[in-house]
C-alpha cells in the first residue's frame, strides 16, 4: 500500500479521499488554488501546497503543477478524485511516465471511453447495445444536419469529449438544428477545449441507470450493481439511488453483464460506471462510461458495506479485486440529493457567498454527509457550487424517502440561496414516491417543485410569529437569569403598558414579500392578526425542534428553526417556508428601475452578444448569454423596449451586477 497519496482535487471529493486514506495511515498532500488556500481539504490533509490562481485553468487543471508537487512532496500516487483531471489521458500517461501510480484506469482505456464518438464505435464492435446515431469524424456543419436528417428528429447532441450534461442539446425539429449546434459546440469548448459532437436518436421518456464496475490488474472485471439516475435537471443529476425501482433480477442481470462487457473490452483497471439509457419497455442502449469514481458513490457504498476509495487504492497498489461477482451481494435502499447553492426560483442560478448559517443533520447509520464546506466558508464563484452530499439509507425504498424528507426538513443554510426547498419537493412528488420519474419529467414539470411566488397564508404566519415571539421571550428570559430582575415589568416581552394591554408588531419577509402580525400576549398565550384575521394561540411552547401550540383550539405541530434573524418551517405537507426577521418600524419599498436595464446576475463570461443599439425587442427575448460557475445563462429582457446602449462585449469577463444593456426610457 502507498504511504503518501496527493489529492489532485478539492472540495468534497478531496476531503472525501482524505478520510479514507487517513483511516488506512496514509499521509495525504493537498493542492489549492489561491481562493481555496483556506478550505477544509487543505486544513485536513497532512501536507498542503500551492499550485496557482483561482480559476481552474490556473490551478486545478494543471497537470504540470500537480507532478511538480507530487515530486517534491514525494507522493508514490494521485488520486485525481473526480472532475478537473480524473479523467485526463495526457495527465496519466504523464504520472506513469514519472513514476508517480496514477490512481485510475490505464491511459488506453480513458482514452477509448474519453471520446463519446470512438467509444460508441468499439462498443459496437463488442454487441453492446447502441442508440442509433451518428459518431463519426466528419464535423462538418452541412455533414452534421445530413446525419441528423438520417438519424431522425428527435435527437440529441452531445459534446464528443464531455460529460456532466455540458454541451448536450435536444433538438425536435431541423429548423432548431442549427443553433442548437452552434450552443452546444460553444459549451463543448469552454468545458472541454474541444467542440465535437455525435448525434444519438432521442429516446422519449427514457430512463438513466449506470453500473459500478472494477477491475483490476489481474484481468478480473465485476460489476457493484446499479445506479438509478433519472431525476435530472437539464442532464444534472438530482437524485440517485440504489436498488434501481424499475430493474427485476432479469433486466439487472442483463444489464450488469453489459456493463461488464463495456469494461473488459478496454482493459478496465479500477473504478468505473458504464451509463445505459433505458426506455419503458426495458429496452437498454449504452450511453458511455466514466472513467473515474462518481459523484453518487456513496449509495453504493451504503448498499454493499463497501468504502470504494479504498478499493481504488488497494487496485492501484496492485492489489486483486476483495469480491467475486457471486459475492456482491447489497442490502437495504440508500438514496443520495446533492444540496446546492443555487436558486431553484430563478432558473436555478448558481450563487456565491459566505455559508453565515450551515446547519445539516447529524451523522448517523441512516444519514451520511459528504462535504467539503463548513459554516463560514465561501462558495467561490470559480467552482461547482456544490456545499454536501446527503446520503440516506433504510432496509427499503419507504423507510429511506422518508429519512431523506426527515434528514431535509433539519437542513438550513443562511448565506447564498439553496435548494432545500426543492429537494423537499421532490422527495415529496408521487412520480418519485412510485419510481416512475423520466429523465425529463423535471424540465417538462418544473413548476411542480418550484415554490413560486404564492403568498403564504395566515396559518403559516400565525406559526412563524408564535415562533419569533418564543424565541424573543425565551432570549430575555436567559437575560434576566444572568443579573436582571425577572419581576420587572422592564424585563417581559409583552409591550406591557400603563394602563393596557400591549402590542407587539413581528415582521416577517419571504421572497421580498413583508408581512406584518400583530401581536397581544405572552408565554405561549397570544391574540394575533394579520390584516382582517385573526388567531387566538394557547399553549405555544418549543420541544426540541417542534413548535407545539392550539391554534384557534385546534392542535398542530410545526417543525421549526427560530432565531433572532430567521423562522424556518414547515407546514404539513412539508413544504419549507423560510421568513427573514425585520425591524416592526422600519421599512424601504423596493426601487421599481431595474426593468430599465440588464445586469450580470454573479461574475462569468460574455460568450454571445445579440443587441446592439437601435434594436427594438420583446420581453422575454434573449439578448445576452454569459458563462459562470460551468454554465452557460441565458439573459432576456425584462421588457419590450428599445436598447439605449450595450456595454458587454463577446469575450469579456464582467463582475457581478455589472449593468450589461440599457434601454430607452
Amino acid at each position: 500500500m502507498f504511504e503518501r497519496v496527493l489529492i489532485a482535487n478539492r472540495g468534497e471529493i478531496a476531503c472525501r479521499v482524505i478520510r479514507t486514506c487517513r483511516r488506512l495511515g496514509i499521509h495525504t498532500i493537498a493542492v489549492y488554488s489561491e481562493a481555496d488556500k483556506d478550505a477544509q481539504h487543505v486544513r485536513l490533509a497532512d501536507d498542503a501546497w500551492p499550485i496557482g490562481g483561482p480559476r481552474p485553468a490556473e490551478s486545478y487543471l494543471r497537470a504540470d503543477a500537480m507532478l511538480e508537487v507530487a515530486k517534491k512532496s514525494g507522493a508514490q500516487a494521485i488520486h485525481p478524485g473526480y472532475g478537473f483531471l480524473s479523467e485526463n489521458t495526457a495527465f496519466a500517461r504523464a504520472c506513469t511516465e514519472a513514476g508517480i501510480t496514477f490512481i485510475g484506469p490505464r491511459p488506453e482505456s480513458i482514452d477509448a471511453m474519453g471520446s463519446k464518438a470512438a467509444a460508441k464505435a468499439l462498443m459496437e464492435h463488442h454487441q453492446v447495445p447502441l442508440v442509433p446515431g451518428y459518431h463519426g469524424d466528419n464535423q462538418d456543419t452541412d455533414v452534421l444536419a445530413e446525419q441528423a436528417r438520417k438519424t431522425g428528429f428527435p435527437l440529441m447532441i452531445k459534446a464528443a469529449a464531455g460529460g456532466g450534461g455540458k454541451g448536450m442539446r435536444i433538438v425536435r425539429t431541423e429548423k432548431e438544428f442549427t443553433d442548437a449546434l452552434a450552443s452546444a459546440q460553444r459549451e463543448a469548448a469552454s468545458s472541454f477545449g474541444d467542440t465535437r459532437v455525435i448525434l444519438e436518436r432521442y429516446v422519449e421518456h427514457p430512463r438513466h441507470i449506470e453500473f459500478q464496475v472494477f477491475g483490476d490488474t489481474h484481468g478480473s472485471v465485476i460489476h457493484l450493481n446499479e445506479r438509478e439516475c433519472s431525476a435530472q435537471r437539464r442532464y444534472q443529476k438530482v437524485l440517485e439511488e440504489t436498488p434501481s425501482p424499475f430493474l427485476n433480477a432479469e433486466r439487472r442481470k442483463a444489464m450488469g453483464e453489459a456493463a461488464v462487457a463495456a469494461a473488459k473490452a478496454v482493459n478496465y483497471v479500477g473504478a468505473g460506471t458504464v451509463e445505459f439509457i433505458v426506455g419503458q419497455d426495458g429496452t437498454f442502449y449504452f450511453m458511455e462510461m466514466n472513467t473515474r469514481l462518481q459523484v453518487e458513490h456513496p449509495v453504493t457504498e451504503e448498499t454493499l458495506g463497501l468504502d470504494l476509495v479504498e478499493w481504488q487504492l488497494r487496485i492501484a497498489a496492485g492489489e486483486p479485486l476483495p469480491l467475486r461477482q457471486e459475492q456482491v451481494q447489497a442490502h437495504g435502499h440508500a438514496i443520495e440529493v446533492r444540496l446546492y447553492a443555487e436558486d431553484p426560483d430563478q432558473n436555478f442560478l448558481p450563487g456565491s457567498g459566505k455559508l453565515r448559517r450551515l446547519r445539516l443533520p447529524a451523522p448517523s447509520r441512516h444519514v451520511r454527509l459528504d462535504g467539503g464546506v463548513i459554516e463560514g466558508d465561501a462558495v467561490t464563484i470559480f467552482y461547482d457550487p456544490m456545499i454536501a452530499k446527503l446520503i440516506v439509507y433504510d432496509t427499503d425504498r419507504t423507510q429511506a424517502l422518508q429519512r431523506l424528507r426527515e434528514a431535509l426538513a433539519e437542513c438550513e443554510i443562511v448565506g447564498p440561496k439553496s435548494n432545500i426547498a426543492f429537494l423537499e419537493r421532490l422527495a415529496r412528488h408521487p412520480v418519485v414516491i412510485e419510481g416512475r420519474i423520466d429523465t425529463g419529467y423535471l424540465d417538462r414539470h418544473l413548476d411542480e417543485f418550484l415554490t413560486g411566488d404564492a403568498a403564504p397564508s395566515d396559518h403559516v404566519l400565525f406559526a412563524a410569529a408564535t415562533a419569533a415571539l418564543l424565541h424573543d421571550e425565551r432570549k430575555l428570559a436567559a437575560a434576566s437569569a444572568h443579573g436582571n430582575d425577572p419581576y420587572s415589568p422592564w424585563s417581559r416581552a409583552d409591550a406591557w403598558r400603563i394602563g393596557h394591554a400591549g402590542k407587539r408588531i413581528v415582521a416577517l419577509t419571504l421572497r421580498e414579500q413583508r408581512h406584518e402580525i400583530e401581536a397581544f400576549g405572552h408565554d405561549g398565550d397570544y391574540r394575533l392578526q394579520h390584516g382582517a384575521s385573526q388567531c387566538e394561540v394557547r399553549g405555544a411552547r418549543f420541544e426540541g425542534d417542534r413548535l407545539s401550540a392550539r391554534f384557534n383550539g385546534q392542535g398542530a405541530q410545526w417543525h421549526i428553526h427560530a432565531d433572532q434573524e430567521r423562522i424556518t418551517l414547515h407546514d404539513a405537507n412539508g413544504q419549507r417556508h423560510a421568513f427573514t426577521r425585520a425591524a416592526a418600524f422600519a421599512w424601504e419599498s423596493k426601487d421599481g428601475t431595474g426593468g430599465n436595464q440588464i445586469v450580470a446576475p454573479m461574475p462569468g463570461r460574455i460568450v454571445l452578444v445579440k443587441a446592439k443599439v437601435g434594436d427594438t425587442v420583446e420581453e422575454g427575448q434573449e439578448l445576452l448569454v454569459m458563462e459562470a460557475m460551468k454554465m452557460e445563462l441565458a439573459l432576456k429582457a425584462p421588457r419590450a423596449g428599445t436598447i439605449d446602449s450595450v456595454s458587454a462585449t463577446q469575450g469579456e469577463f464582467v463582475e457581478a451586477d455589472a449593468v450589461l444593456v440599457r434601454f430607452a426610457s
